[in-house]
């Protein structure tokens, strides 16, 4: 459906841009364009109506297309039922039109393809990281789809240990993917989940690292990962509802146990609450975390004890969240208590309550604080100002407090894996929209940064000094200022004739920031014009700004996307005959929302496995996520916030109307936002629009939320996605 971790998938899939091309000038879009039309094509799927009434709040909801719902055992069934069939065969239809639509774009697809893998350096490394005596790392090899996990003992001279070949692993299965990996305290057993379904239901298994053994122990559905106790022997793990997926209970295993004998140690019983469990930097605490969209709680127990009991750092209260890390003789906890930007607080082991919270670093109006890193002598602090990353190194005896400085006008930085506690080394990385990914490690005494890796741009034909980046702040309607992130090659003019493609998310605190895509190069190569639009709904401006784009105050976020937009226009980069939209998950929701309210700013929209049937999902509380995502939408079982999803959801506001040119895509075993939201969003606007502009839906019938698990599989799927923009704008080649 629409988690805050959902979109993660999504910010690849945006932020990839598309192609890279030799030859850019020559290719350059004008203001010709070729005519696209429905008649062209074979006649559309015509999906079949059923009459179907839902009773609310006085009203009665006619969903025609309500029988395109499967259950998971009617998936899963080995023969499928009549509605099974019915469904499947609708999907393949609309699969086969769009296969017929695009055809004339195929050799391009596969051509754009190329040229992403051609930019990419396959036999990739990431940066070794020292943790425990061990140097990880995660490598792959050329023309291999998924990743090697690798260790070497005390030097990076020393042999290579592989941990998990996930190539070999994948061989024989559609979809493979390895949740959480995490490694005993004695540095001889693995812990790894792995998916083979792609509904982010995994299976935990246990690897014997000094023989290469994988053990027999074996424990299904969990929700990816698993921590262990300093005993070397004990596990705790997050089972998910079976029917929900929400991550509710959490269990204890030892080793060469069965794992029906595992003792629930946490039940998460508040419907709108979920769980997991993890454990501190110092490695002295195992924690519990309950949260919802409003609220949070710890619990803690002593790492050398697993078979203790758990200790409540603060009741949950409404509105009241938390966050803890440990140092010495404290927990230290960024909250929001009495302080909407979050502040950060220490309070001694022993007295965990608020009554006993006393400040580290005072709330700021201007500045969100993200979250905290301890060293031995220092406090790593990650903060937002202004909507752009910040990172404040400070010394805990304040002989030092500086932020380390970054020279773009949008980008972004993060600190990365540090798990040394006693060091005076801090790496993080950052990229903008022209500057590749970089590892820096910095030393946090002296200020002396060494660059560990940037990422290569293969080709040979990538020089920053072509693309040029800015950030401009539109004007909403309603007054408020909101940011804009922009990239596009140097010598475009804003003559209103460039492609444009708009991206956004704006959902759940998730902040957009502006980021290098090797492939979105030949995007601007071609004359596109990319931007990220950080509206409201996100946490780019603070806390403030999450809070004024959800909720009774979700209409914020469309609405900005749209003055976005239109500025654009107004500022000359592009028009509405060039102007595309995207987005996906709830960012999808974006697209329906946008769509319904201003079709005529767009020439084409790409919504990705879109949130767009907001009130028939939010009253089934069967279907994952959604009881713990009434505080982010709303419950439409009170009749205030019904009639404000009413107001905005794209499916049930689709109209009689001209609509831009349109790709949906989905996944059929997708947990998230489940296959017959824009499955049946595409029946009705087809049933419903006015115009004869193309609407093509794509559903993969082997994935879910994320799309395809390769790297190079998932790569095929944007040089689709983007391709449908390209033939819109008349660019072949």
């Amino acid at each position: 459906m629409h988690a805050i971790f959902r979109p993660l998938a999504f910010v690849g899939i945006a932020s990839i841009g598309l192609f890279s091309c030799s030859t850019s000038d020559s290719k350059m879009n004008d203001s010709t364009q070729p005519e696209f039309n429905e008649s062209q094509f074979s006649a559309a799927p015509d999906a079949e109506k059923k009459e179907h009434i839902t009773e609310i709040h006085g009203l009665q909801l006619e969903d025609d297309y309500f029988w395109m719902r499967l259950s998971d055992e009617q998936k899963e069934a080995e023969t499928p039922d009549e509605q099974t069939a019915a469904v499947v065969d609708y999907l393949n239809a609309e699969n086969d039109y769009k296969t017929e639509v695009m055809k004339p774009t195929e050799a391009f697809q596969e051509s754009l393809f190329e040229e992403i893998v051609g930019r990419i350096k396959q036999d990739d490394q990431s940066v070794p990281l020292l943790d425990n005596g061990y140097y990880y790392y995660t490598r792959y090899e050329e023309g291999k789809e998924y990743p090697i996990h690798c260790r070497k003992e005390g030097s990076m001279d020393a042999e290579e240990q592989v941990m998990l070949n996930v190539n070999e692993m994948a061989e024989g299965f559609s979809y493979f993917a390895v949740g959480g990996r995490s490694v005993s305290t004695n540095n001889n057993l693995l812990a790894f989940s792995v998916d083979t379904v792609s509904r982010r239901e995994y299976t935990l298994q246990f690897k014997d690292l000094t023989t290469g053994e994988v053990l027999v122990d074996r424990i299904p559905n969990i929700s990816g990962g698993a921590t262990w106790a300093n005993d070397n022997k004990t596990v705790f793990y997050t089972k998910k509802d079976p029917t929900t997926l929400r991550s509710y209970r959490i269990y204890k295993h030892v080793l060469g146990t069965d794992a029906s004998a595992d003792k629930l140690v946490y039940e998460e019983t508040d419907e709108t609450f979920s769980c997991g469990v993890g454990k501190t930097k110092s490695e002295a605490y195992l924690m519990i975390g309950s949260y919802s969209t409003v609220s949070s709680e710890w619990r803690f127990l002593d790492a050398n004890t697993p078979e203790g009991d758990w200790q409540t750092i603060q009741a949950r209260e409404r509105n009241l969240e938390y966050g803890c890390s440990h140092y010495g003789d404290h927990f230290y906890i960024t909250t929001n208590r009495d302080a909407k930007n979050f502040k950060l607080v220490r309070t001694p082991v022993n007295a965990t309550t608020y009554d006993n919270w006393e400040d580290v670093l005072p709330h700021r109006d201007e500045t969100l604080l993200e979250g905290v890193d301890i060293f031995q002598d220092y406090l790593v602090v990650s903060e937002r100002t202004n909507g752009l990353n910040q990172i404040r190194v400070k010394r805990w005896d304040d002989a030092a407090d500086y932020y380390i400085e970054f020279p773009d006008p949008a980008y972004s930085a993060y600190v990365g894996a540090n798990p040394d506690f006693d060091t005076q080394k801090l790496r993080y990385g950052y990229n903008s929209m022209t500057t590749p990914s970089t590892v820096f490690e910095t030393d946090m005494a002296t200020k002396e940064t060494e660059t560990l890796k940037q990422q290569e741009v293969l080709g040979g034909t990538f020089d920053p000094a072509n693309y040029q980046s800015e950030r401009v702040m539109v004007e909403a309607r309603d007054g408020t200022q909101v940011p804009v992130s922009i990239v596009y090659r140097k010598g475009i003019e804003k003559n209103g004739n460039n492609p444009f493609l708009l991206y956004a998310y704006g959902s759940y605190g998730y902040s957009m920031d502006a980021g290098f895509s090797s492939t979105r190069l030949s995007l601007l190569d071609r004359g596109f014009v990319y931007a990220i639009a950080h509206i409201r709904g996100g946490q780019e401006m603070g806390r403030a700004w999450y809070e004024d784009g959800k909720m009774f105050n979700k209409m914020n976020t469309f609405t900005d996307f749209v003055d976005c937009g239109k500025a654009m226009c107004e500022l000359g980069f592009t028009s509405p005959d060039h102007l595309y939209a995207m987005g996906g998950s709830a960012g999808g929701l974006l697209m329906g929302a946008v769509i319904n309210m201003a079709p005529e700013l767009f020439n084409g929209v790409i919504a990705a496995v879109p949130f767009v049937d907001v009130i028939n999902t939010m009253l089934d509380e069967t279907i994952p996520l959604t009881t713990g995502e009434f505080d982010e939408w709303g419950n439409p079982k009170n009749k205030d916030s019904f009639d404000y999803m009413m107001a905005y959801s794209p499916y049930d506001n689709v109209k009689a109307q001209d609509y831009p040119h349109m790709l949906v895509t989905t996944g059929y075993w997708d947990s998230q936002v489940q296959y017959w939201e824009p499955a049946k969003w595409v029946a009705k606007l087809r049933d419903q629009k006015t115009d004869d502009n193309l609407l093509i839906m794509d559903c993969n019938m082997e994935t879910g939320h994320g799309g395809a698990s390769g790297r190079f599989k998932r790569l095929r799927e944007t040089a689709m996605e983007y391709a449908f923009f390209m033939m819109l704008e008349g660019i072949t080649e």
